[in-house]
C-alpha cells in the first residue's frame, strides 16, 4: 500500500520519496526499477526516490503517508519519531489496530510522535488493481477539514476517486474490522459453503462491525459507505485479499502457522486484529459472535466446522 501511494502522488507529479526500513529492499528497488518484494510489475516513475534515511524522506514533507503495518508502527515510530515534522499533513493508510494497547494506528502516532495534523484514508482499495488503473473509490477523514481537502487533492486520479468525512474514528476502525470478518469469508469458501453462506456472513458481519465502532465513537452510517461496507464486499470476495487468502487456507485445512509461512513477508493484518477486536468486544460489551468464532479457530484450536456449527446453533432472535 505504501508503494502505492507513492505510484498515485507521483502521477500527480509531486516530489515523492519512498522509505523502507531495510537497506537492501532499498538496494533491491532502485536496482530493478519496481518494488518486487510487495508490489511487483509497476514500474517506479523517475521523480520518486527511494530511500533507507528516514530524515532525508520527511525533510521539507507537505504530506507523511503511514503504512506500516499495525504490529510493527510503534517500533518503526519510535525510531523515526525525531525525524518526524511537526508543520505538514499526515495520512495513515494502515488497517489495524494495536493489539497490546487496542489502539487505533492514528492514536498510535500521536502517543508516539504527539499531536499531528492528521488524516485517515481507507475504502476498497486493492492495491494491484489501483496500480493496474483500474478505477477505484475510498475515503479520506479528519476532524481538521483541511487536512482532509489535502489528502484528497494529492491522491485524486482520473482512476481513484476520492471522497472526504468528518468522522477519522469510523473511517480508521471499518478498514481494521473487515479484516476479521474477511478471514472468515474465506473460511466459509474453504469449506466451500456457498453463496447464501457468504452472503449471510458478510451481512451479520457488518451489523458486528457497526456495533463495535458505534460504541466506540464511531457513525453507524459511516460503516455503511466506502470505508465499511464498500471495504467488507471487496475483502470478503477477492482473489487478491491476503485476508480472505488465510481464512480459505484454513479453511481446507492448513494450521495458520503453515499458512502465515507460505504467505512470507506479506502480512495479513486480520490476524492480529482478530485478537483486538475480540478484545475491545469485552471491554466494550459488544456481541460479536463471527469475530469470536474467528478467534477461537486461530487461537483456540476449533475446527472451523465446530465453529460454523456453533454460530448455526446459537438462539433465534429477531434480526
Amino acid at each position: 500500500m505504501g508503494t502505492l501511494c507513492a505510484l498515485l502522488l507521483a502521477t500527480n507529479k509531486a516530489a515523492v520519496r519512498l522509505w523502507s526500513a531495510f537497506p537492501e529492499h532499498v538496494a533491491d528497488m532502485r536496482r530493478e526499477g519496481q518494488n518486487t518484494r510487495f508490489l511487483p510489475g509497476f514500474a517506479l516513475p523517475k521523480n520518486l526516490v527511494v530511500s533507507g534515511d528516514a530524515r532525508e524522506v520527511t525533510a521539507g514533507a507537505d504530506l507523511v503517508i503511514m503504512a506500516v503495518p499495525s504490529k510493527h508502527l510503534r517500533a518503526v515510530l519510535e525510531r523515526i519519531k525525531d525525524d518526524l515534522p511537526e508543520a505538514c499533513t499526515y495520512v495513515s493508510v494502515i488497517k489495524g489496530i494495536e493489539t497490546e494497547s487496542l489502539l487505533r494506528p492514528s492514536e498510535v502516532l500521536r502517543q508516539v510522535a504527539g499531536r499531528r495534523r492528521l488524516a485517515v484514508l481507507s475504502g476498497p482499495c486493492l492495491a494491484r488493481e489501483v496500480a493496474g488503473r483500474l478505477p477505484a473509490t475510498v475515503v479520506v477523514a479528519s476532524e481538521d477539514a483541511a487536512a482532509a481537502a489535502a489528502a484528497r487533492k494529492a491522491f485524486a486520479t482520473p482512476w481513484f476517486r476520492v471522497y472526504t468525512s468528518d468522522d477519522p474514528v469510523g473511517v480508521e476502525l471499518g478498514g481494521a474490522l473487515k479484516n476479521v470478518i474477511a478471514i472468515a469469508a474465506g473460511i466459509c469458501d474453504g469449506l466451500e459453503l456457498g453463496s447464501n453462506a457468504k452472503a449471510a456472513l458478510i451481512t451479520r458481519g457488518l451489523v458486528e462491525m457497526t456495533r463495535l465502532a458505534a460504541a466506540m465513537g464511531a457513525r453507524r452510517e459511516t460503516l455503511a459507505g466506502l470505508a465499511g461496507l464498500g471495504d467488507l464486499v471487496t475483502t470478503c470476495v477477492s482473489g487478491l485479499s491476503r485476508n480472505h487468502y488465510v481464512g480459505q487456507e484454513i479453511g481446507r485445512g492448513l494450521p495458520l502457522a503453515e499458512v502465515l509461512a507460505k504467505m512470507g513477508l506479506v502480512e495479513a493484518e486480520g490476524v492480529e486484529t482478530t485478537r483486538s477486536v475480540a478484545a475491545l468486544a469485552a471491554r466494550h460489551g459488544i456481541e460479536m459472535p463471527i469475530t469470536l468464532a474467528v478467534h477461537a479457530v486461530l487461537f483456540g484450536g476449533k475446527r472451523p466446522p465446530e465453529a460454523l456449527a456453533d454460530l448455526m446453533s446459537r438462539e433465534p432472535k429477531k434480526e
